[in-house]
């Protein structure tokens, strides 16, 4: 996924963020405008708009993984320059989340941006007297839309309460919806272009993506992975488990199976934001001594942590070990795993009282970590306890681990190291908005 190409989208998308500050873009005569993008795209202009969706995707994904990881007390983001990782995130005293600085507005303004992206696609597919099959058309627009339900999912899980999911003009903004009626939207989204997908399933792209494969039944596995990620967080345990059927999920498969964000020394491209060489110093990914001392012996998914050779220290924060999930500055990125799928399903079956079943998913991720099967008392309270736990280890620095509490509600039970520091159950609404 490259950055070029991004420019014309860019300005459409931070009009559209900053609506009572509207400026009339000056015409690039070596670029289309942002109308002709939306009504009649050459199919050279549509890949540059998936490439743009794709770039968009990564740019501040750093920010959404940090601020999971960090209310999650999974690890601290140390910064030498900026104390508002060590204070505000982390609750310090009477510190309270900003809503109008990066942590807070980055990840936000970037989800939206590519949601306009994905919307500039959707009217170009339509609108388009490029050469492509009606079926291309239609599985182009199931690709847009699905990317889209995830930039609003990702919006969602910060914010929690409500968020906009109408937002195609940006002269008429949408109301913010409360989170039930947002993730109907979110869902419906999905589900429609899994139809789409799954109704043209020998449908080719008519770009190429460097997401889960450039045809239509390839990435419907893809959507219904992403699909019972949602379901689990409503509560809609059979539904996962249908999503899941459909999805890429491969019991006792390869664990990393799954879609990337994808990054390369190549020249314009991004490297990975969250590798951090070891024993760093000044930015450091410091993960919690307690992923340590609270794992079970011989648990191999330890190697996502390294001791450092000294311990670091920062506004009376210690940790011993670095955050090792990146081993290089080029290692991709999970959007979502098979491992992730394995234990979708166990706690889907541990919710319907499923009991065996679930025990048997979290055993084949019990063994891939090096551990014998679960041996303590079969009841839904305690399996659910077992599953959490799986699920911090396996999904560890993937941004999972505060929204897991937090669907539980069981944010009190993070740890808070230093005295007066508390877990915040949501980010605050863009002072933009």
């Amino acid at each position: 996924m490259k950055h070029t190409t991004r420019l014309f989208i860019l300005i459409s998308s931070m009009s559209f963020l900053f609506g009572a500050c509207k400026i009339n873009p000056i015409q690039d005569p070596n670029n289309p405008s942002l109308d002709h993008l939306s009504s009649n795209p050459t199919l050279s202009e549509i890949q540059n708009l998936v490439t743009g969706i794709e770039s968009g995707m990564r740019t501040d994904m750093a920010f959404y993984w940090d601020d999971c990881g960090v209310l999650g007390r999974e690890y601290y983001h140390f910064s030498t320059s900026d104390p508002r990782w060590t204070s505000d995130l982390v609750g310090k005293g009477n510190s309270v989340l900003d809503n109008n600085t990066f942590y807070t507005t980055r990840p936000y303004n970037s989800n939206y941006l590519t949601v306009k992206n994905a919307n500039i696609l959707l009217s170009g597919l339509v609108n388009s007297t490029a050469q492509m099959t009606d079926a291309q058309r239609k599985v182009g627009m199931a690709y847009a839309n699905t990317m889209k339900a995830y930039e609003l999912l990702l919006a969602l899980n910060l914010q929690r309460d409500s968020i906009r999911v109408s937002v195609s003009d940006p002269d008429h903004l949408g109301p913010f919806v409360p989170a039930a009626v947002a993730m109907d939207t979110i869902d419906a989204l999905m589900d429609n272009a899994y139809a789409d997908l799954n109704a043209n399933a020998s449908a080719t792209f008519p770009f190429n993506s460097t997401v889960f494969g450039n045809n239509a039944g390839t990435f419907a596995q893809f959507n219904r992975a992403l699909r019972a990620r949602m379901a689990v967080y409503t509560g809609d345990w059979q539904g996962a488990l249908t999503a899941l059927g459909n999805s890429f999920m491969t019991m006792g498969g390869d664990l990393n199976k799954g879609a990337y964000y994808l990054y390369s020394l190549a020249g314009g491209d991004m490297l990975n934001p969250e590798f951090r060489p070891l024993n760093s110093s000044g930015e450091v990914l410091a993960a919690l001594d307690s992923i340590v001392t609270q794992a079970d012996p011989g648990d191999l998914r330890l190697s996502k942590v390294s001791k450092r050779d000294q311990p670091i220290t920062l506004d009376g924060l210690t940790t011993h070990y670095d955050f090792y999930l990146y081993k290089t500055n080029v290692d991709p990125l999970p959007i979502i795993r098979n491992e992730e799928l394995i234990l979708i399903y166990a706690e889907a079956n541990i919710q319907l009282n499923n009991l065996t079943e679930g025990e048997n998913a979290l055993n084949i991720i019990r063994n891939a970590a090096g551990l014998a099967d679960y041996g303590g008392p079969v009841t839904q309270a305690d399996l659910i306890n077992e599953m959490l736990k799986q699920r911090r280890y396996s999904l560890f620095g993937e941004g999972h681990r505060w929204i897991d509490m937090r669907r539980y509600n069981r944010l009190a039970q993070l740890p808070n190291e230093r005295p007066g520091d508390h877990v915040w159950a949501r980010f605050p609404k863009p002072f933009g908005e």
